[in-house]
């Protein structure tokens, strides 16, 4: 056998490494065994379909295998429907799921509406869900006070079912418990006394589903349960003290600001007396002066001065006797009564 040329056997392993890739490259762009399953499942996707998946960068296993689903569940879809939902950012097995489902519980719901409640941000294979077997939503502990005053801590069930009519747009289940609370409270409030909330729980149930409260909302309220009710504290007795409380300090502050202006009244008296006192000083300081200008004058004399001085001394004298009359009076009539 004859030697093969160096370049010649080079050629042949450059053209054996282009073919391979060529073959990858080939069956990436036209995935052959993805086509002959569609075949075999009766689901007409063409080659040049195929390889147009693959240059919008679209994957064809999930368009391929999605569309055979749901040709097997009787469902009349078509690759441009599934590569228009992929691209816009849908989660096509989620919304074949939710398609058969809600076939089979006799649901009405269209791949429109699928892929609208998927593209919106909701699970809709979990809504069809709900709305065969229905959810139960379980409240926190609502507290609110009757009309006597008394506190009662309420925890309901709420049982709802995903109205699909409502998924787009429609408000979810924080919406559902808020007003679910707030028709609590109001029934809650609206009783004459805690008791007759504590006999009959169904009236409460019975008000709050007559409010319409799913108006609006991505479901349905089929029941309300109340499923306990504890006592809490008497609210309107607290009151009441707080009340009083602050009647108290209330009246303590005014009884203070008479105490402060009776002591300002007592001080301003007190200064009042001294001023006078201070008067009568400077008065009692003339007299001498009177009297010494009287005798300079010849307006009085001596003997009047000592009349005067006699008539002052038997004043004094009586006024003294009169005091210890009646010092001794007081002091007889103590005595009796204490006998």
């Amino acid at each position: 056998m004859e030697a093969l040329d160096p370049s010649s056997s080079m050629f042949i392993l450059v053209a054996a490494v282009a073919g391979i890739v060529l073959l990858f490259i080939f069956l990436y762009f036209v995935p052959v065994n993805l086509w002959i399953t569609a075949q075999f499942s009766n689901v007409r996707v063409g080659i040049g379909e195929l390889i147009g998946m693959r240059i919008r960068k679209v994957p064809p296993s999930i368009i391929v295998n999605s569309l055979i689903t749901a040709t097997k569940a009787g469902l009349q879809l078509t690759t441009n429907d599934l590569e228009t939902h992929y691209m816009a950012g849908g989660n096509i097995p989620n919304v074949i799921r939710a398609l058969i489902s809600a076939d089979k519980a006799n649901i009405n719901l269209t791949f429109k509406q699928a892929t609208a409640i998927d593209l919106a941000g909701r699970d809709v294979f979990e809504a069809v869900q709900i709305s065969v077997n229905p959810k139960v939503i379980n409240t926190p502990n609502v507290a609110a006070v009757a009309a006597d005053g008394i506190q009662l801590i309420a925890k309901a069930r709420v049982t709802v079912r995903a109205n699909i009519a409502q998924l787009v747009g429609g408000a979810g289940e924080e919406t559902i418990l808020a007003r679910v609370g707030e028709g609590i409270v109001t029934s809650i409030g609206s009783a004459a006394t805690h008791k007759s909330v504590l006999e009959n729980p169904d009236k409460i149930s019975k008000l709050v589903l007559q409010r319409g409260l799913d108006a609006g909302t991505a479901f349905e309220i089929l029941s309300i349960d109340i499923a306990d009710i504890d006592v809490g504290t008497n609210i309107g007795a607290k009151l009441q003290i707080d009340q009083a409380s602050a009647d108290l300090k209330v009246a303590e502050a005014r009884a203070e600001e008479r105490r402060a202006m009776a002591v300002a009244l007592e001080q301003e008296m007190k200064a009042r007396n001294v001023e006078m006192r201070a008067k009568v000083v400077e008065a009692e300081a003339e007299v001498p002066k009177a009297l010494a200008e009287a005798f300079r004058s010849g307006r009085l004399g001596v003997m009047d001065y000592y009349k005067m001085e006699n008539i002052q001394s038997d004043t004094s004298m009586r006024e003294s006797i009169a005091n210890s009359d009646t010092d001794s009076k007081d002091s007889s009539k103590g005595k009796n009564e204490k006998k």
